[in-house]
């Protein structure tokens, strides 16, 4: 069942194969026992629960699309309904799997030397390595191209300078896959922790993604061996690959959020009595929201299972992964919003996760790609005219 048996409309459940239903199932489990008794405590304080990681590893949570070096090879659905799962319990927790498995994992394996790969996939696969990937910097979130990160040659080994801003799992990570320009173009380095020059800086004082460890990364003539440079990257579109990959998980993450405060504003309308001794949910605005909610998570199911089967057919366009993308965060922050009315006072405290996945969809709406930058993705799509750029720049 996609949101719950008794209310799945439109039979999206009966869409899921065996295989699907059981990873589904299995990671619904995993995060009812493991992560929702904590989740709340681990927010307020600003921590992220590396004792899980290994767990995660075990279950095939980490690298589950890919089927190198004994990885589980899922499918595209099984993939996302993993990420949706995770993200009904928090973004944070989604966003660390989304990290090392569409971030770190797929660079290594599409344009990684076979040392590399064998050096670090199935140690990221079964969380014995956590890593990074670092593309932001201080003045360039939207615009990657504008990077001043740079790597240049000497002798047999390279020398990167620069800063990176806004790295999810930076001060945790083993291993950072860094871009940089260098006199070839942008090119990808893993950079170890550790590595003379290299440092981080962990992001306190957020609101949103608290169970996200979040970092600055700095490189002050660190220096780093030939063997660091992923040899198969020759651009910025590589990183912009990535992305892409992070995206769709994001989409189906979005789903599991605009879920859960769904459920939560569901019961809660259920189960609040007001005015005469009825439930609030007895009321025509309540219900209006409750059915907007309802409608779009639907919708937004149904979009992410056709970006599933593009996908896996290989058809799946970038302009797609945006839509879906811009989508379902949106709807999952107006899940969260209304979920909020409908909860009244009740709604910023803790004891419900209303206010959580509110703050946790105001990074998942910045991060891989702002609302507005996917809409000029789709606008340039549409009419052929990009304009990522402000009219009369240069």
């Amino acid at each position: 069942m996609f949101i719950r048996r008794d209310i799945d409309l439109y039979s999206v459940d009966a869409l899921l194969t065996d295989e699907q239903r059981m990873v589904r199932d299995t990671t619904r489990a995993w995060v009812r026992d493991r992560v929702m008794p904590s989740i709340e405590d681990w927010a307020w304080h600003e921590r992220f629960p590396t004792e899980l990681i290994a767990e995660m590893g075990d279950l095939d949570l980490l690298g589950a699309p890919y089927s190198d070096f004994d990885l589980p090879g899922l499918d595209s659905i099984g993939y996302g309904l993993i990420n949706q799962e995770l993200e009904r319990a928090d973004s944070g927790i989604r966003s660390f799997v989304s990290v090392q498995t569409s971030l770190v994992m797929y660079p290594i394996l599409q344009w990684g030397s076979e040392e590399q790969k064998k050096r670090w996939i199935l140690e990221l696969g079964k969380g014995r390595a956590i890593g990074c990937f670092a593309l932001t910097e201080p003045d360039f979130g939207s615009n990657p191209g504008g990077m001043r990160t740079r790597a240049r040659r000497d002798g047999k080994d390279w020398i990167l300078n620069g800063e990176k801003m806004w790295i999810t799992n930076g001060g945790i990570a083993d291993i950072a896959v860094v871009w940089a320009r260098t006199d070839d173009g942008v090119r990808a380095f893993l950079v170890e922790k550790g590595a003379k020059g290299f440092s981080t800086v962990d992001q306190t004082g957020k609101y949103s993604l608290r169970v996200s460890v979040t970092s600055q990364l700095v490189f002050e003539d660190c220096r780093v061996p030939a063997s660091a440079l992923l040899p198969g990257t020759s651009g910025l579109k590589n990183a912009l690959a990535c992305l892409n990959q992070a995206r769709y998980g994001i989409a189906w993450g979005a789903l599991g959020s605009a879920m859960a405060t769904f459920e939560a504003a569901l019961d809660y309308a259920g189960a609040r009595v007001q005015f005469g001794g009825k439930p609030i949910a007895a009321h025509q605005m309540v219900q209006e929201k409750l059915a907007w909610m309802f409608d779009e998570i639907i919708k937004g199911q149904l979009l992410a299972f056709r970006m599933a089967q593009l996908k896996d057919q290989k058809k799946l366009r970038h302009e797609a992964v945006s839509m879906a993308k811009r989508n379902n965060v949106r709807v999952a922050r107006e899940c969260a919003r209304l979920a909020r009315e409908i909860h009244g006072a009740n709604g910023i405290v803790n004891e419900y996760p209303i206010m959580r996945h509110m703050m946790n969809l105001e990074t998942v709406n910045t991060y891989e790609g702002t609302h507005d930058i996917h809409t000029l993705v789709l606008g340039a799509f549409l009419t052929g005219y990009p304009a990522f750029e402000p009219p009369g720049s240069s």
